[in-house]
């Protein structure tokens, strides 16, 4: 099975089969062409008996006679490995001479037409034996005796068998030389295609396990460089991938040293005061350091989880969901926080509105949105979540909104426009990698007060009357 799971050895073993069929079949026509090439021969040679025989036949005192030459018989001696067996019957179909019994043509059997005589050729047994028989029919027209005597020649398959035998043995040995000489070249082809397989895995085998660089050019066939050129594509989107996540470890390890040294910092100068009240102040800050690293490690988690829901996307594992329906309850969700802030939260998804998606993912996604809308809307201020057919999100505010250049950075991972604001940078960012693995487009638009209008379109399902529940 380790063979067949070779290349060269799956070929090799594909075309012994074929060969092996190609000469079963030649084999088969081998024989039954020499047979009939035998019989051609060998009918020629009865048919010349059977008239020699014939030529022999007088009429003594009214009665038919035969005298049989031995050279009648005699054409065979050189040739035939079998017996011969001979019978001559008068115009009144008795027996004068020969072999007793030597049987007749069957009923039907028609003259043949590749000779000029009266001869009948047709298979028979014969004491136990295959037999090939001519019939040869001989007018007889004497004064006193007017009619047809009939002679008989038959002889053992022997020799014909042989020869088609033989026929089949040298074709299959032809063809045995040529198919082991097919193998051997397809042997040879093959592995002389391989090797630059051979070079390129040496090529591969001898990097560094952090080399990503594209494959060296080694010479291979023009159809394997497609492979090569797919390797190099997957090996640079590797090391792209292996970057941004070396990038994201540093970018996470600083936004992380930051608060982290500063909570120290605060329960350090808590340890060295004696006043209740200024312990109370130290461990209120403390906690809202927490708060803060809390949800930047929740952040951080929530970037490890989108790569798990995209490929669970990608491999078909997404949901149908209504995109109305996951609004409205995350509009719930948010409308105590909306209003503790003063602000006013609106709702727009009034129909259902299908789509593909993984639920987790789309939550955090409206989840970062609403938050950002409303952390960057004043008291008083209004934020519209809105959804539109066929498959259209939108998240308005009236806050200060984002410079149009400024709006490319924003999805990038902890860019913030003014450090002095509270924030980790990830939020847009966290939406930015959703909208990746779900095929959606986000775009960043002036709202109709001046503030900043979110729009994520994804691509709408279509959904059967009967798929609705």
């Amino acid at each position: 099975m380790r063979k067949l799971d070779s290349l060269r050895w799956r070929l090799l073993w594909h075309l012994t089969l074929l060969l092996v069929v190609l000469m079963l079949a030649s084999s088969l026509s081998a024989y039954f062409n020499g047979r009939e090439a035998a019989d051609t021969a060998y009918d020629r040679t009865l048919l010349a008996s059977a008239r020699t025989i014939a030529a022999g036949l007088s009429q003594r005192d009214g009665s038919l006679s035969a005298d049989v030459p031995y050279v009648a018989l005699d054409t065979f001696a050189y040739d035939s490995a079998g017996r011969i067996y001979y019978q001559v019957n008068d115009i009144h179909q008795r027996l004068i001479s020969g072999y007793e019994h030597l049987p007749g043509p069957p009923p039907g059997t028609l003259r043949t037409d590749d000779y000029p005589a009266l001869a009948r050729f047709y298979d028979a047994q014969y004491l136990g034996q295959n037999v090939r028989v001519v019939s040869l029919l001989k007018a007889v027209s004497e004064p006193n005796m007017n009619g047809m005597a009939e002679i008989r020649v038959a002889e053992t398959d022997e020799a014909r068998v042989s020869m088609a035998r033989s026929l089949m043995a040298d074709t299959l040995l032809r063809l045995g030389m040529l198919g082991l000489g097919a193998l051997l070249v397809v042997w040879f082809a093959v592995s002389a295609a391989l090797r630059p397989l051979e070079r390129l895995r040496t090529a591969v085998e001898e990097r560094e396990p952090d080399d990503l660089r594209p494959l060296p050019r080694v010479p291979v066939q023009r159809e394997l460089w497609p492979l090569v050129q797919a390797l190099n594509h997957f090996t640079e989107r590797l090391r792209g991938q292996f970057e941004r996540q070396a990038q994201f470890i540093a970018d996470a390890s600083h936004e992380l040293r930051t608060p982290l040294a500063v909570l120290k910092a605060q329960l350090e100068l808590g340890l060295r005061a004696h006043e209740p009240d200024t312990w109370r102040s130290t461990l209120a800050q403390a906690v809202q350091g927490t708060d803060r690293l809390t949800h930047l490690a929740n952040q951080l988690l929530s970037l490890a989880r989108i790569e798990n829901g995209a490929r669970a996307i990608a491999e078909g594992g997404a949901q149908l969901l209504d995109l109305s329906q996951l609004a409205r309850e995350l509009g719930m969700a948010m409308a105590p926080l909306a209003h503790a802030r003063g602000v006013a939260l609106a709702l727009e998804a009034e129909h259902p509105v299908w789509m593909h998606g993984e639920p987790t993912l789309l939550n955090e996604l409206l989840s970062n949105l609403m938050d950002n809308a409303l952390a960057h809307t004043p008291v008083g201020g209004n934020v519209i979540l809105r959804v539109i057919e066929p498959a259209v999100l939108e998240v308005e505010d009236d806050g200060p909104g984002i410079p149009y250049e400024d709006r490319e950075r924003v999805f990038e991972r902890f860019y913030r426009r003014n450090p002095m604001v509270a924030g980790s940078g990830l939020g847009l960012a966290i939406v930015g990698e959703i909208c990746r693995a779900h095929v959606a487009q986000i775009t960043l638009h002036d709202g109709a007060q001046g503030g900043l209008k979110v729009r994520v379109s994804f691509v709408p399902a279509t959904v059967a009357r009967s798929d609705v529940r």
